[in-house]
């Protein structure tokens, strides 16, 4: 696991990641990284990883790249207003890892894409989203 997070500004991650098993890994100005060890309960009838966590992984990372204030106190919320994903390969191994960037915006809204990765690096699915904040900072 990679670690990259700004230890300023951590926080836990939300709890139904935390259920999943998702971890933050790196959190910093426009971009996040969380990943995830696979586990029976997260996979499909194919034994596949559900297209559902990546989907999740992607909201996640894309959600958190566009909320990073540098300060603790100043934690920042936003809701997806848009997500698109596209499935590009089958994972391997045992663990994913998705990293996003918060790609423009304004003071309503942002932009971000991310990516999912095996841990062999295989790039198994992409996404571009549109989020909106959620309050001001702090709030």
């Amino acid at each position: 696991m990679t670690n990259h997070l700004d230890p300023i500004a951590a926080e836990p991650i939300t709890p139904m990641a935390r259920h999943l098993g998702i971890e933050l890994t790196g959190w910093q100005a426009d971009w996040a990284q969380v990943e995830v060890t696979l586990a029976p309960q997260l996979l499909n009838r194919q034994d596949l990883p559900h297209g559902g966590l990546h989907a999740t992984l992607l909201d996640t990372a894309m959600g958190y790249a566009g909320c990073h204030t540098g300060d603790p106190a100043l934690r920042q919320h936003a809701l997806t207003l848009s997500m698109t994903v596209n499935y590009l390969a089958q994972a391997g191994g045992r663990r994913l890892i998705a990293q996003a960037r918060k790609t423009g915006g304004g003071r309503k809204t942002f932009f971000a894409e991310g990516s999912v990765q095996d841990e062999a690096g295989t790039l198994i699915a992409t996404a571009t989203g549109v989020f909106r904040y959620r309050g001001a900072p702090g709030s």
